[in-house]
């Protein structure tokens, strides 16, 4: 899962992917799942990437720019990798035991499914991603739990979140928390503060596609 992280977000440099990783860690995963064609948990990772990597082409525009999920032509999304990843999760939920890469791909799923940001199910986000923190403590589940939260119950809600999530020393220091602050902060008529979250994130990635995408957010606020 590492490759295809790796992969499908660069950690640094001017592309925002690297395919060439995405597409060797879904070689493998597709490997993987024929050795062990029993194992839920194989099904499940080959599926969450399947269903991640479906948005490639929609993630970018013309000139390699970053486009966000709400933001993207899902009519450019990869139906057949969806369909595909979606008969392979719902393999994995019959099969019994459900582990974190099963719990992943459903909430990739509802993602891919959705005709728009306003109409997911973001309830029942919010309801898988709580089991997924009861299964391990990860910082970034911790930082996706309280987006769906703020989608569920506002982004003041969804911003006390981020303020415990702050004191983890895992989070406090990346790009992505102040990302998602400011985010949050737009949505709740803080147009200062937003601007100034943007700009902290844009000045901790090493990414170029992000950092742009980060600027370009502090810019549009300052109108």
């Amino acid at each position: 899962m590492l490759i295809f992280n790796e992969g499908y977000v660069a950690s640094s440099g001017t592309e925002l992917s690297r395919i060439d990783l995405s597409t060797e860690a879904i070689r493998l995963s597709r490997l993987l799942s024929r050795l062990l064609p029993d194992e839920p948990e194989v099904l499940g990772l080959l599926a969450l990437m399947l269903l991640t990597d479906a948005r490639r082409e929609a993630r970018t525009g013309p000139v390699g720019e970053l486009i966000p999920l709400d933001a993207q032509d899902r009519s450019r999304w990869d139906r057949a990798a969806i369909a595909e990843g979606s008969t392979l999760i719902t393999a994995a939920f019959a099969r019994g035991a459900v582990g974190p890469y099963q719990i992943q791909a459903a909430i990739a799923a509802l993602h891919d499914e959705a005709e728009s940001t306003e109409r997911t199910d973001w309830p029942q986000i919010l309801a898988l991603y709580d089991a997924l923190l009861s299964l391990a403590d990860n910082p970034m589940v911790a930082l996706a739990h309280a987006i769906a939260f703020a989608m569920v119950q506002g982004p003041r809600a969804g911003l006390a979140r981020l303020e415990a999530l702050a004191r983890d020393a895992r989070l406090k220091a990346h790009h992505r928390l102040d990302a998602t602050r400011a985010h949050l902060l737009e949505r709740a008529g803080e147009r200062a503060a937003a601007i100034e979250a943007f700009e902290r994130a844009a000045e901790k990635t090493a990414s170029t596609p992000e950092r742009d995408y980060l600027r370009l957010q502090a810019a549009r606020l300052r109108g």
